[in-house]
């Protein structure tokens, strides 16, 4: 009996582009289904009644919610001969700390510039900066966040740094020019198939973003 994958998704959501890096890296075949945020799909609301929320990964008919539990079990059950997460407790929890990061610091810095307007924006700016200098001290000169592999705290971190372009346009301000080694990881991270396949344009992105912006300040 054939696996049956699916993802419950929308393109310009970065949690549902980890999902996506993590199961193009184990070679998943999967049925991408694009959800449309403002009418969600009985399936979606089935499948995450709690948080209702995308990204759902289906596995033969169980889902897995939250994106960080997400990427471990698409890690522990496809392929764990070129694992995500390192078997060594210690950097098991360093990367894993990182990744948690990403999702308290970065993610609500990114957000409050997206939603802030004049003072407020310029303050959640320099919080947004912080957050990458951060990131940036903690992979000094690796290639990844776990060495010499691509990683979990890689995955984890990708998709959001796929959003800075857009917001960076927003608060004129560039993570290329303020910390380069991240720029420079970035780089190799999009000459991987799994993470080049999974991250969107990023000038379709900003589109999306600045009008979206628009929609809620009319609200």
């Amino acid at each position: 009996m054939a696996e049956e994958v699916i993802l419950l998704d929308f393109w310009a959501s970065p949690f549902g582009m980890r999902a996506r890096i993590a199961l193009r890296e184990k070679g998943v075949e999967f049925d991408l289904r694009e959800e449309d945020l403002s009418n969600k799909s009985p399936l979606l609301l089935k499948m995450n009644p709690v948080h209702k929320k995308i990204p759902v990964l289906i596995h033969n008919g169980k889902p897995v919610c939250e994106t960080l539990i997400m990427v471990q079990y698409i890690d522990e059950t496809w392929g764990r001969e070129s694992p995500l997460l390192p078997s060594n407790p210690y950097e098991r929890a360093r990367v894993s700390f990182w990744a948690d990061y990403v999702d308290k610091k970065v993610y609500p810095a990114g957000q409050t510039v997206y939603l802030s307007m004049g003072e407020d924006q310029e303050a959640a700016k320099k919080e947004y900066i912080e957050c990458w200098k951060v990131l940036e001290g903690e992979l000094g000169d690796k290639a990844y966040f776990g060495g010499e592999r691509f990683g979990y705290a890689d995955v984890s971190l990708i998709p959001f740094y796929s959003w800075s372009y857009a917001l960076g346009k927003l608060a004129d301000s560039s993570i290329v020019e303020e910390c380069p080694k991240l720029a420079a990881w970035a780089k190799r991270c999009m000459q991987r198939e799994s993470v080049a396949k999974s991250l969107p344009d990023q000038h379709k992105l900003y589109d999306y973003i600045m009008e979206r912006r628009k929609k809620l300040q009319a609200q």
